[in-house]
């Protein structure tokens, strides 16, 4: 049974997995027909489980880290959502994203649909 403790933890799991450099931790946390919205609004779609291990295998080499910037939330339902700060180095330089992330989940506890909320304005390179 999906519970709000289960979708916490999916989601600290997918922070952690990014901070280890581990696509593959990432990658089971995913439904087989799993779709990515990366970010929300854009072509950049991606779905089933071949094409979203070839976007977190990319992912993991230019993401240093994924800090919270609040604490993970859930939903009374299939949902759970957490707002944090990318920090990835992409063509040697540094960038910085707050996004915020929703992850709907089946119930068996698999990530069904990932949509990334950020914009233009929410991406910069940092302040040194």
């Amino acid at each position: 049974m999906l519970t709000e403790q289960k979708m916490k933890a999916a989601l600290q799991q997918y922070l952690d997995g990014f901070n280890q450099q581990d696509a593959d931790a990432i990658i089971t946390l995913f439904a087989d027909n799993a779709r990515i919205e990366d970010p929300v609004g854009s072509e950049q779609i991606v779905q089933g489980k071949e094409a979203i291990t070839t976007f977190y295998k990319g992912a993991v080499k230019v993401v240093e880290r994924l800090e919270l910037d609040t604490p993970i939330r859930s939903s009374y339902s299939n949902y759970a959502a957490m707002a944090f700060t990318i920090h990835m180095v992409i063509d040697g330089q540094k960038r910085v994203t707050r996004a915020i992330d929703v992850m709907t989940f089946d119930n068996t506890g698999k990530i069904i649909d990932m949509k990334a909320y950020h914009g233009p304005s929410d991406s910069a390179q940092p302040q040194l």
